[in-house]
């Protein structure tokens, strides 16, 4: 999709920054006020209170100044949706809702007619059932992932079964297993119990890695071509924290009831020592330099070049996260990384570590950092280059 003709008749001087109503979208909108722009969100109905009431901008308060109420989030690509998105000069920062409800993705990267601030085609790579996906893209980076095993008769360790939830299927239904025999009996429960879908046998079995877990979000610059580290954090699931606050005796006796789940509901903000940042720089720098080599069906996002063809793709573009577990062996830490977000993550709380305040004095959130990103690229008139 070439980004000229998307952002045609657009007043680059009176931008509005949009966003799904949900997941990182006060962050986006929070970040883009500090910098001078309008806000949008578009919300579900029934769920637009956030956005079109309690965090509505009225006087000095608020972070939302306009919100599009749909009945679906699908309804983004509605005509007259986009339309009004048009009008207003929308740049559009996408989150884990582009994927999570949407039946088909490529719709997003086909038809909405809306300039996105990061990768428009880069998202679907999350994804484990891509022919090309996260794992293909780390293993490309050289950076380190759990065993993958292929079939559940190879496991010979505790693995960590990703399957999704029955009931929803962009969540996680994740299930321990230790060998062939109890991979089998759990599946199968939990099938019966319509935890799961019936298609759980197809769900990626990795190695369950002991470690301290931790996100490293970070922010690349195409405008300086720069790496930044803005902040760390960990994930709070349901019911699981609920079950790592009983004792040994407790979870035995509850867990006969009620069944362990991890399903994500928030983030906490955490530090790592300095003798790992170095590390986690070094796997940041080999994943952006491997988005940039991947193929023109995975990311036509370069310019036309004079003959007519595509140049090499941009990569990653701005916020991404490299989600894993620093883990200790034969005295040493190393980080094992078995998540990957191509997009902003959910956590806003990254601004309370300390690790963009190094770099800029005070402290930033994501949200923050992607609002200075087009601020910067509207100023140097480079506008283009962090869009697709």
């Amino acid at each position: 999709m070439d980004i000229s003709s998307l952002l045609k008749g657009y007043d680059q001087s009176k931008l509005t920054v949009g966003v799904l109503g949900g997941h990182s979208a006060l962050d986006v909108c929070h970040g883009a006020k500090q910098f001078g722009f309008t806000t949008v969100a578009v919300a579900r109905k029934g769920r637009e209170k956030t956005y079109a009431k309690y965090l509505k901008t009225r006087e000095d308060r608020g972070c939302v100044d306009d919100c599009i109420v749909v009945d679906q989030f699908q309804d983004v690509l509605h005509e007259d949706v986009q339309e009004k998105l048009r009008k207003m000069n929308t740049i559009f920062v996408h989150n884990r809702y582009f994927w999570t409800y949407f039946d088909d993705f490529s719709k997003v990267e086909n038809n909405f007619q809306i300039p996105i601030f990061g990768s428009r085609t880069l998202l679907k790579l999350e994804e484990r059932d891509q022919k090309f996906n996260q794992y293909d893209l780390l293993k490309k980076a050289g950076i380190r992932i759990p065993k993958i095993f292929k079939s559940a008769n190879d496991i010979d360790r505790p693995v960590l079964v990703k399957a999704a939830e029955a009931a929803r299927g962009y969540e996680r239904a994740f299930f321990l297993a230790t060998s062939s025999k109890t991979y089998e009996a759990t599946g199968l429960a939990l099938e019966k119990e319509g935890k799961v879908t019936n298609k759980w046998r197809e769900a990626t079995i990795e190695e369950f890695v002991v470690g301290a877990p931790v996100n490293f979000n970070f922010f690349f610059s195409p405008l300086t071509g720069e790496l930044e580290l803005l902040g760390t954090d960990t994930r709070r699931q349901t019911n699981l924290d609920g079950f790592l606050r009983m004792t040994a005796e407790q979870q035995i006796a509850v867990g006969k009831n009620i069944p362990l789940k991890m399903i994500e509901t928030g983030h906490i903000a955490c530090t790592v020592k300095e003798s790992i940042l170095e590390k986690a720089f070094d796997l940041g720098e080999k994943f952006v330099a491997a988005c940039k080599t991947l193929p023109k069906d995975l990311d036509p996002s370069g310019p036309t070049t004079p003959s007519g063809l595509r140049g090499a793709g941009k990569g990653i573009i701005g916020p991404f996260a490299l989600q894993g577990a620093v883990v200790a062996e034969e005295g040493k830490e190393d980080i094992v990384i078995f998540d990957v977000s191509l997009r902003i993550p959910g956590s806003p709380g990254t601004a309370a570590t300390p690790y963009s305040g190094y770099l800029y004095g005070d402290s930033m959130s994501v949200g923050e950092r992607v609002g200075l990103e087009i601020r910067n690229a509207v100023d140097e008139q480079r506008l283009e280059e962090i869009l697709t």
